[in-house]
């Protein structure tokens, strides 16, 4: 019945919406009850209807991801205050000024990323960011800088926030549910970069280390861009001094100041991390 259905001898949901649209104007067809139900927004949205939403916002990316061929990505996280170099005048922090660097940083790494999936039909190393400003449009930036794709995850905000410029439009998503957005960013993940950033960025990265430190994801690549910002904010040592942490997890990440570093690290973590000599700690 289902191959039926697919081949078309059933009506199909598009024909049934155009038609619901031309019946005739009475109480009864005006009552919200009439309204198909997936056409329905005040019904798709009420409380019980969560679990359908949950659903439905894991399926709709996946599904255009595939069929976009998407099989692998690069994950970037970072501050979407971070500005361009060019910008950084404007910034309303020294800080913010001085790390206006690793904005060109995120867009040299993207492009180099790029240019080597497109060399391979740009199925596979995809960057992948939140796809707003900042780190974000640095990200995507690079990926069109050589030519190819990027894919953008943004959330609504209770600000206005638009996608960057440079995301690949068939490939910008919106997502309501912070969980499944950050389901997508780790789904097919082959690294993860982490640049300068506030809350959100903590919030991935945190996230990321505890499902890759507790084996719910496979270790990949983890690295962070600037040392001397993430040993400022986060005092790595005393975690492990306390016995929060094991030492070990100190091994789950490594840190990087440039573009170049980041892809050599890349390249080499699967020999060097079995002999547990990767650069960077």
């Amino acid at each position: 019945m289902h191959d039926d259905a697919r081949d078309g001898l059933f009506r199909d949901a598009h024909t049934d919406i155009e038609t619901a649209r031309h019946v005739p104007d009475t109480p009864q067809t005006r009552a919200p009850a009439y309204q198909l139900a997936f056409t329905d927004d005040d019904f798709m949205c009420r409380d019980e209807l969560r679990p359908v939403r949950l659903q439905l916002e894991l399926l709709k990316p996946q599904m255009i991801m595939d069929e976009y061929g998407v099989k692998s990505t690069i994950v970037m996280f970072g501050g979407a205050r971070i500005p361009e170099p060019s910008k950084a005048d404007s910034a309303r922090t020294r800080t913010l000024r001085d790390l206006s660097h690793y904005y060109d940083e995120a867009r040299k790494f993207a492009r180099i990323v790029t240019e080597r999936s497109l060399n391979n039909g740009q199925h596979d190393n995809i960057i992948v960011t939140g796809g707003g400003p900042g780190v974000m449009e640095a990200g995507s930036r690079g990926a069109a800088d050589a030519g190819g794709v990027s894919i953008g995850l943004n959330i609504v905000l209770p600000h206005e926030q638009a996608p960057n410029e440079y995301v690949t439009p068939d490939l910008c998503f919106n997502f309501h549910y912070f969980a499944i957005r950050k389901m997508h960013f780790l789904m097919r993940a082959k690294a993860i970069t982490i640049f300068p950033g506030g809350f959100g960025t903590l919030d991935e990265m945190f996230e990321s280390l505890t499902l890759i430190q507790t084996g719910r994801m496979e270790r990949v690549p983890f690295l962070l861009f600037g040392r001397a910002f993430w040993e400022k904010i986060i005092n790595w040592e005393a975690l492990a001094d306390a016995g929060t942490i094991s030492p070990e997890d100190l091994d789950l990440f490594r840190f990087v100041e440039t573009a170049e570093e980041a892809v050599e690290i890349i390249d080499s973590w699967g020999d060097t991390a079995r002999r547990g000599d990767i650069p960077g700690r």
